[in-house]
């Protein structure tokens, strides 16, 4: 039986990774990871490495020839498109490695285009709303307002998708990721390293007053989330909101974090940022929960899910 052929991009990362393993679980399907490991770690795909229906290349979706090598190889039905250049400070500090994502963006798209891609899998974000101006954030009514070079790399992204569905057909699903977290995530992102500092007793910054909300989503929540919509044929050009609706401060999450874990840590405040913080965010996500038709995983509870894996415990000797 011929296998279904897929790519995921920045498979190495950690909502990439976390795809590309469920994708392996399946054994009709042959999952091809690329990675340049940038911010990508191959240990989060350690899981699958004895699968052989998972398959590793450490390369950058920029370089065209080797990606297009890897394209005529495989012959692929589906790409995941997740690399890109991620986490608010790096892309601050680096706005033409961010712009650079584009390139990537149109090797995949034109490859995808000419070897008889049937769908892709776009990693977009919740900073293509930018400051909000209507909550909750609805994929088709909420302007995408943000100046930030990530944001706008994103936005084109979006473009391009929708661009190629109306000159050549080729079919998408755009996927905007609010904040995901979960156990394998790097320790520079908010709730791993208020954990992570906590656990070690350790003060835990936060930029500004602590009033700016966010949501977040458990990565068990996500993944399931975009495979059923690649699975059961869902949102086919279509844009959906991937997060949670629970909304909460991020100082209310550092003062939980402390709680759960029975920190002894202080809550220090920074100035602001001075660009890139949004004051809240909050997703329409009906459309991810028509996807889960379950509810979401409770913030407490993912906190929970975190603190029983041994490399936060470790985190405390």
């Amino acid at each position: 039986m011929k296998k279904t052929n897929i790519l995921v991009t920045g498979g190495a990362g950690f909502i990439g990774s976390a795809t590309a393993l469920k994708l392996s679980e399946n054994s009709s399907n042959l999952v091809v990871v690329i990675d340049n490991l940038l911010t990508g770690h191959v240990d989060n795909l350690a899981a699958g490495k004895t699968r052989k229906n998972l398959v590793f290349i450490k390369e950058d979706v920029n370089n065209v020839k080797e990606v297009s090598d890897i394209f005529a190889r495989y012959s692929f039905d589906y790409v995941f498109h997740y690399a890109a250049i991620v986490g608010v400070q790096r892309t601050l500090a680096n706005p033409i490695l961010v712009l650079n994502d584009i390139s990537g963006l149109k090797n995949i798209m034109s490859l995808s285009k000419n070897t008889g891609v049937k769908r892709i899998f776009f990693s977009s974000s919740s900073e293509v709303y930018g400051e909000p101006v209507e909550l909750p954030q609805n994929e088709h009514t909420t302007p995408l307002n943000s100046r930030l070079p990530y944001a706008i790399v994103k936005n084109v992204g979006e473009a391009y998708l929708k661009s190629y569905k109306k000159e050549f057909g080729m079919d998408y699903t755009i996927f905007r990721f609010f904040n995901t977290y979960g156990p394998a995530q790097s320790r520079e992102f908010v709730i791993s390293k208020f954990i992570s500092r906590a656990l070690r007793h350790e003060d835990i910054t936060i930029y500004g007053d602590g009033r700016q909300t966010r949501t977040f989503c458990f990565i068990e929540d996500n993944v399931e989330a975009c495979l059923n919509a690649f699975e059961k044929n869902m949102f086919i050009n279509d844009v959906v909101n991937i997060g949670s609706a629970e909304e909460i401060s991020i100082l209310d999450l550092a003062r939980k974090v402390v709680a759960l874990t029975g920190s002894k840590s202080e809550i220090i405040f920074l100035p602001p940022l001075d660009e890139g913080d949004m004051s809240r965010r909050n997703p329409d996500n009906n459309k991810m929960l028509k996807l889960l038709n379950r509810e979401l995983v409770d913030l407490d509870e993912g906190i929970q899910r975190i603190l029983e894996k041994s490399f936060y415990l470790l985190a405390q000797k």
